[in-house]
């Protein structure tokens, strides 16, 4: 897999052509896992998942013996245009101040990427700029689109062997909604309560996601361009790094209901666009569930979670670790001098 990743993000149409063509993985690695998960000392299939989740951290890392020696989390913030219009109960300022309590160690996704053995990286994307409004004008302009999509690609270090994605931003469950709505269908039913929005505040964010639909109508037929147009900063660059992990042969932990709605132009570009994707979690945010049956995503758990900032993503991370533990370590029926199925 390419190393370089700059080609594909120079351009919207370098960026399509990349998009639309997305490499299919390791076939035979994922074969492979599949075989011998047959002969382990267990009745065929009775670790369920798990055994899927290891052929499937094999096809996307093309090896036939996965590993999770260096897992990255990516948790991108930035701010939206549209918090303006009274959509969160928290002003904009707290993006800013959520990040510095990352860097200082003491949010939950701090704790969480300690107990999973992951690295945590935190990237701030324009925070003194909010986007635009996007009832008024597109949220990015073609160049800032492809900055943030850039700067996401960036953040993948190379030799990860996961990377998980979460955010941080105010507003942007709102802009996740919208954009939702753009690709799937809908409208305003798509709008939760985000952060913990009264009645008054739910109101005015079904109105500015329907004003945001109407304003850019005319475009929505593209993903990129809903991406552009209805997204944000954090959100391109959770785009950005999904597809270059899709290039560099790394899958990716998807974390709620914003993250999966930042991503899903993938999705609607090209089958399979996401299948080096799981999702950690289902999040309690109004959609998500939605979101995850219209991109065919079974969560990896579902404990009522609504944080964001990768915390559903970080906590599957262990999941994915005892996969990998049984296949690398069970013995095989002949290992074990067991008798094995007829």
């Amino acid at each position: 897999m390419p190393e370089d990743l700059s080609a594909p993000f120079a351009s919207l149409e370098a960026l399509r052509e990349a998009a639309l063509a997305p490499p299919p993985g390791d076939a035979a690695a994922e074969a492979a896992i599949a075989a011998r998960q047959a002969w382990l000392t267990k009745p065929p299939g009775s670790l369920g998942r798990l055994e899927a989740l290891a052929g499937w951290l094999g096809r996307w890392q093309g090896r036939m013996l996965p590993r999770l020696d260096r897992v990255q989390v990516l948790v991108f913030a930035g701010n939206h245009g549209v918090a303006a219009r009274g959509v969160s109960p928290y002003p904009a300022a707290v993006t800013a101040q959520m990040v510095a309590n990352f860097a200082a160690g003491g949010a939950a996704i701090n704790q969480l990427c300690r107990a999973a053995g992951a690295d945590l990286r935190v990237v701030p994307l324009q925070l003194d700029r909010p986007t635009a409004d996007f009832t008024e004008a597109p949220a990015l302009t073609e160049a800032e689109f492809l900055a943030a999509l850039r700067q996401g690609a960036a953040a993948l270090e190379p030799g990860t062997d996961l990377l998980a994605l979460g955010e941080m931003g105010i507003a942007n469950t709102t802009a996740g909604a919208a954009l939702a709505a753009a690709l799937f269908g809908g409208g305003a039913d798509w709008a939760g309560r985000g952060t913990g929005v009264d009645d008054a505040g739910l109101a005015r964010k079904q109105a500015v996601i329907e004003a945001g639909l109407a304003r850019h109508r005319d475009a929505l037929s593209d993903p990129l361009e809903v991406a552009r147009r209805l997204g944000g900063h954090e959100l391109a660059a959770m785009l950005g790094a999904t597809l270059a992990a899709r290039l560099r042969g790394v899958p990716v932990l998807l974390d709620g209901f914003t993250s999966c709605a930042a991503v899903a132009p993938l999705a609607r570009l090209a089958p399979g666009g996401l299948d080096h994707a799981e999702v950690g979690h289902c999040s309690a945010e109004a959609g998500h569930r939605r979101l995850l049956a219209a991109l065919g995503k079974a969560p990896l758990l579902d404990l009522g979670m609504r944080l964001g900032e990768a915390s559903g993503a970080a906590l599957a991370i262990p999941l994915l670790r005892a996969a990998l533990a049984c296949h690398a370590g069970m013995a095989s029926f002949e290992e074990a001098g067991i008798a094995g199925p007829a």
